[in-house]
């Protein structure tokens, strides 16, 4: 149940004295992580950080993509496949929490396209027709993470869709690519 339906909670928490509610602010804040973090970022961080943490995102990811040379490779194989899909969520999920915590569309939709684009340029055999099932849910997985991102981009001013243009043309590139393989 939340505090809102709940009027008479409400009303209660309300009259609490100041310390008291400080002091069950801070035990909840506690309990959320992602809160904790959405806080730490609204209330303690300027834009200088800001450009930290999409650095350091970027770093991650790039890392994260490095690391997948050793897992991963050019070939149509169940292994691959699955690999690659499993990166692709771990990655979605680094800039997920990146944009909870910071809610700046821009470098989100950037780092979307980067890891949308970056495996179908080093990969380009995994994004072929396949038999495989792996190879069904990874391509499924990826258009529907184009749709969102290409949303995300139309979303955002007309300048800051042209500094994505390149990239996002391979987008519809990647896009036509794979609704070959699922037809």
């Amino acid at each position: 149940m939340s505090l809102h339906k709940d009027l008479e909670l409400r009303s209660a928490v309300l009259c609490l004295s100041q310390k008291e509610k400080d002091k069950l602010l801070i035990r909840l804040i506690n309990k959320d992580k992602m809160l904790l973090k959405q806080l730490h970022y609204q209330l303690l961080e300027n834009e200088y950080d800001l450009e930290n943490r999409i650095e350091y995102l970027k770093e991650k990811l790039k890392g994260l993509f490095h690391d997948t040379a050793r897992q991963v490779s050019n070939s149509a194989s169940f292994s691959n496949y699955k690999s690659l899909n499993n990166i692709l969520r771990q990655a979605s999920g680094l800039i997920n929490e990146h944009e909870k915590v910071t809610k700046d569309k821009f470098s989100t939709a950037e780092c979307r396209l980067f890891i949308l684009v970056y495996p179908y340029q080093q990969y380009p055999v995994l994004y072929q027709k396949s038999h495989l099932q792996a190879a069904t849910k990874l391509h499924k997985y990826i258009i529907t993470r184009i749709k969102t991102t290409y949303n995300n981009i139309m979303a955002l001013h007309e300048d800051l869709q042209f500094d994505l243009q390149e990239n996002t043309s391979i987008l519809e590139e990647i896009k036509e690519s794979l609704d070959n393989t699922t037809t």
